[in-house]
C-alpha cells in the first residue's frame, strides 16, 4: 500500500471518528419551520427622540430580550440582522397575537406634571403636551419630570380598594425626581388639575392620579415607590409591569414580518425528509452497485459516510436546520454521486483504452486525475450558487444555501479522498485483475456501447435542437404572459394562513367559505393532503378566526392552522427585488467563471443554456399555477448551479478532445459531437441518482417539499437535455463548424 494512500486513509478514519463524537454529543438545532413556534422580523424607526441606526437598533435589541425573557419562552433566539432589523424567534408560541403585542410596543414611560385641562385638540406650546387623559378629558402636560428608565421594579397586584394596580420602585435619581414632582403637585388645592400627575407610555395616558391630600406641599411622596392606579384588568397591569421592568424602546419599532408554524407540520416535516433520505439513499446504494458493481459498492460506503460528516459538518458549525435545508442536505446525497461517476467513466475509458498491458490499478488511478478538472470546476459552479443563497436569501432559504454547500464541500471529500483510500488496495487485489468485469471497471457500460455504436450525429441536427428550444422559450413565456406568476406571500405582502381539515373539501367550497368570511380576493388552493392556504392583503386576526370558522361550518371538521405567514408590503417589495438581483449576480458570476475557464464563446453558450433552464422552469410553473415563493427561489437557484454544472463537464471533455494531438485536422463541430456522447453515461446516471432522491421527495414531502422537488425535477430533466442539445450545439455556432484543431487551439482554455 503506497503512503499516499495511507495518509488518505488516516485522514478519513480522522474525520469520521470526529462526525461520530459530534454526532453523539451535540444535538441538532432546528429551525421554527421544523419544531414549531413563531418568528417576527422587526424593522426599527426613527423616534422622537433617537435615530434609527446600528446604536439605536442595538440598544432596542437588548429591551426586547429582557421583555422576552419576561414573557417566559423556552430558548429564545434574537439577533439583529443588518442596521434595522432583528430577527426574534419564539419556540413553542403558535399563537403570537399576545407576543406581538407586547413585544413590539415603544413602551416609552414618562411622568408628566398637569398642567390644566385643554378644551381644543392641539398640542400645547412652551414644551406643553395635550393627550386625553383615562377619562377622555385633554390633559395639558408639561415636560418630563422622570422616565421609564429611573424604575427600577414594577409589579402587578390588587389594591385594597382600588382593583389592579402596578407598583413602582424608582431608583437612582428617580425617587428624587418623583418627590419633587409629588411635592409641587402638593401645592395645588384638591379637585384642581395641576394636583395630578400625567403617566404616559407611548404618548397615551394610562394614569392620571392626584396626589393624596395628606402629602405636603412642597415635601412630596419620600421612599421612591408609588403605584399607578386605573380601570387595569388582571391581564392588562401584569403587560404593563412587563413592560416597564424591560424597559422602553429607544426608538419605535413596526413589525414587517411574522411566521407562525404548528409543531404538528414540523414534525411531519422531519419525517417526510427522513423517510426521503433513507428510502432514496437505499435507492442510490442499489442502482450505484449495479451499474458499478464493486467500485460501486465502495462509492456506496462512501455515501453513507457522507452522509454522516456532512451532517456532522453542520452540527460543528452551527448550522439551524431549516425545512428547505432538509430538502437540500436530501438532495445532495444524490448530487454527492457525481464525482465518484466522473472518476468511475475515466477509469472505464483508461482500462478499455489500455492495450494489453491495462490494469485496474492503473485505470483506478488516471480516473482519479483525470477527473479532477471536470469535478473542480463543476463543484465550484454549485458553490457559487449556495454562496449567493446564504449572501443574498434569508430563513429558512439561507439555511438551504448552507446545507448544499456543505454537501458540495463534503462530497468532495469523500469521493476523492474516501473512496479513492477504499478503492485501491481493491482494485490491487490479484483476484481481482483476473476477474475485471466484476470491478465494473472492466467494460464502458451499455449506454455508452449504444451511443459508439450508433454514433449519431447530433451537431450535424444543431438548427433542430436550436429551434426545439426557442419554442419551448416562447411557450414558457407565453405561459408567463397567459397565465401570470402566482407570486407568494414573500413577494407580494400579505398574510398566508395554512389549515388541515379532518375532512376534505373542495377547491370551490373552499373559496367559497373564504369569501363569506370577508375575504373575497382572496387565494384559495385546496392540497391533495387536505390541507387549505389562504392568501390575502393583509388582514387581521378576527377575520383569521372567521375564516377558520367558515371551514369548519363549511364541512372541513376541526380545523388546525398550521402555519401563518405577514409580509409588510415594504419587505415583500424588497424580496422581489433581491430575488431579481440573486439571479442577476447568478447569471453574471457564472458567466465570468466559466468565460476564465473556458473563453467567452463557450461560456457564452452555457450561460445561455442556463436561462433557457430557468425560463422553462419558470413557464411551466406559470402554467401550472405553482406559488413562486422562496423556496421556488432556493430551488431555482439550484437549477442554475445543475445546469453549469452538466455544461461544465461537457466543455471539461470537450476541451481535452481539442488539446489532444491525435485529434489534429478534425472539425471542431465533431469533437463536439464527439465529447458529448462520451459524457452522456455520466449525465444519465448522475441524474438518475438525483431523480430517486427527488421523487422521493415529491411523493413523500411536506406540500412545500413538493414544489421544491417538482422545481429540481423539471430542472434536471431541462438541464440534460440543454446540455447536448443547447450549449454544445451554441459552442459549435459561435466558433464555427468548420474550425480545426489548429484554430480551436484559441477558443479553448488556456
Amino acid at each position: 500500500m503506497s503512503r499516499a494512500t495511507v495518509v488518505r486513509a488516516v485522514l478519513a478514519l480522522v474525520v469520521l471518528a470526529v462526525s461520530g463524537w459530534l454526532l453523539a454529543t451535540r444535538p441538532p438545532r432546528l429551525g421554527l419551520d421544523l419544531r414549531g413556534g413563531t418568528q417576527i422580523v422587526l424593522e426599527t424607526r426613527d423616534g422622537e427622540f433617537a435615530k434609527a441606526d446600528a446604536v439605536s437598533t442595538g440598544e432596542a435589541l437588548e429591551v426586547l430580550r429582557r421583555r422576552v425573557d419576561e414573557f417566559g419562552v423556552a430558548e429564545p433566539t434574537l439577533a439583529r440582522s443588518g442596521e434595522r432589523r432583528i430577527i426574534v424567534e419564539l419556540p413553542g408560541v403558535t399563537e403570537p397575537a399576545e407576543a406581538v403585542r407586547i413585544i413590539g410596543r415603544t413602551a416609552q414611560l414618562s411622568f408628566h406634571p398637569v398642567l390644566g385641562v385643554e378644551s381644543s385638540a392641539q398640542t400645547g406650546t412652551g414644551g406643553e403636551l395635550v393627550l386625553p387623559s383615562e377619562s377622555g378629558e385633554k390633559l395639558r402636560l408639561g415636560p418630563a419630570a422622570l422616565s421609564g428608565q429611573q424604575v427600577d421594579n414594577a409589579t402587578a397586584g390588587r389594591g385594597e380598594f382600588t382593583g389592579w394596580q402596578v407598583s413602582l420602585d424608582f431608583r437612582g435619581t428617580g425617587a428624587e425626581a418623583w418627590r419633587k414632582l409629588t411635592a409641587d403637585a402638593a401645592c395645588a388645592a384638591p379637585g384642581e388639575p395641576a394636583r395630578r400627575v400625567g403617566i404616559v407610555l407611548d404618548r397615551e395616558v394610562i394614569s392620571s392620579p392626584q396626589v393624596n391630600e395628606d402629602v405636603v406641599c412642597n415635601t412630596g411622596i419620600a421612599g421612591g415607590r408609588t403605584q399607578i392606579t386605573g380601570e387595569f384588568t388582571a391581564a392588562e397591569a401584569k403587560d404593563l409591569a412587563l413592560l416597564i421592568r424591560a424597559g422602553g424602546l429607544p426608538v419605535p419599532v413596526e413589525v414587517i414580518e411574522q411566521r407562525t408554524v404548528g409543531p404538528s407540520l414540523g414534525a411531519a416535516a422531519i419525517d417526510a425528509s427522513a423517510t426521503a433520505a433513507v428510502l432514496g439513499m437505499i435507492a442510490t446504494v442499489l442502482f450505484i452497485v449495479a451499474v458499478y458493481r464493486l467500485v460501486g459498492g465502495v462509492a456506496a460506503v462512501a455515501l453513507v459516510c457522507y452522509g454522516l460528516i456532512s451532517y456532522a459538518a453542520l452540527l460543528a458549525i452551527g448550522a439551524t436546520l431549516t425545512l428547505p435545508g432538509l430538502a437540500g442536505f436530501v438532495l445532495a446525497i444524490g448530487m454527492a454521486l457525481d464525482a465518484n461517476v466522473l472518476v468511475f467513466e475515466r477509469a472505464r475509458e483508461e482500462y478499455a483504452a489500455g492495450g494489453p498491458r491495462r490494469s485496474l490499478r492503473t485505470a483506478m488511478r488516471a480516473g482519479f486525475a483525470n477527473a479532477w478538472s471536470a469535478i473542480a470546476d463543476s463543484n465550484v459552479t454549485t458553490l457559487l450558487a449556495g454562496g449567493l443563497l446564504f449572501f443574498l436569501a434569508s430563513g429558512p432559504v439561507r439555511g438551504f444555501g448552507v446545507t448544499l454547500s456543505v454537501g458540495v464541500l463534503v462530497s468532495m471529500f469523500t469521493a476523492l479522498v474516501l473512496t479513492r483510500a477504499l478503492s485501491m488496495p481493491l482494485v490491487n487485489a490479484r483476484w481481482l485483475a483476473r476477474r475485471p468485469n466484476w470491478s465494473g471497471l472492466g467494460g464502458i457500460g451499455w449506454v455508452r456501447q449504444k451511443l459508439e455504436t450508433r454514433n449519431p450525429d447530433i451537431m450535424g441536427r444543431r438548427r433542430l435542437w436550436l429551434a426545439v428550444s426557442v419554442a419551448a422559450v416562447v411557450l414558457a413565456l407565453a405561459g408567463v404572459a397567459v397565465r401570470g406568476l402566482n407570486l407568494g406571500v414573500e413577494f407580494t405582502g400579505g398574510r398566508l394562513v395554512e389549515y388541515a381539515t379532518t375532512a376534505p373539501l373542495s377547491a370551490d367550497t373552499a373559496r367559497d367559505a373564504v369569501e363569506s368570511a370577508g375575504l373575497e380576493r382572496a387565494v384559495v388552493n385546496p392540497s391533495g393532503d387536505g390541507n387549505i392556504s389562504v392568501r390575502a392583503g393583509s388582514f387581521g386576526d378576527d377575520t383569521e378566526a372567521g375564516v377558520r370558522s367558515a371551514l369548519a361550518q363549511a364541512g372541513g371538521g376541526e380545523i388546525q392552522r398550521l402555519r401563518d405567514e405577514k409580509i409588510g408590503p415594504t419587505l415583500g417589495e424588497e424580496l422581489r427585488r433581491n430575488a431579481l438581483i440573486a439571479l442577476g449576480v447568478a447569471l453574471t458570476a457564472q458567466l465570468a467563471y466559466l468565460a476564465i475557464r473556458f473563453r467567452w464563446q463557450w461560456a457564452t453558450a452555457a450561460v445561455l443554456a442556463m436561462f433557457h433552464d430557468v425560463l422553462l422552469v419558470v413557464g411551466v410553473f406559470a402554467w401550472l399555477g405553482r406559488p413562486i415563493d422562496g423556496i421556488f427561489l432556493a430551488a431555482l437557484l439550484t437549477v442554475i448551479g445543475y445546469s453549469v454544472n452538466d455544461s461544465v463537464v461537457n466543455f471539461d471533455r470537450i476541451r481535452e478532445l481539442v488539446r489532444a494531438k491525435g485529434n489534429r485536422g478534425i472539425p471542431f463541430a465533431r469533437l463536439v459531437n464527439t465529447g458529448s456522447l462520451q459524457t452522456v453515461p455520466r449525465t444519465v446516471n448522475t441524474g438518475l441518482g438525483a431523480v430517486v432522491i427527488l421523487a422521493a421527495l415529491a411523493a413523500l414531502g411536506e406540500s412545500s417539499l413538493v414544489d421544491f422537488a417538482l422545481v429540481l425535477l423539471i430542472g434536471i430533466v431541462v438541464g440534460t437535455y440543454s446540455t447536448v442539445f443547447l450549449a454544445a450545439p451554441l459552442a459549435v455556432v459561435f466558433v464555427g463548424p468548420a474550425v480545426r484543431h489548429s484554430e480551436a487551439r484559441r477558443v479553448r482554455a488556456g
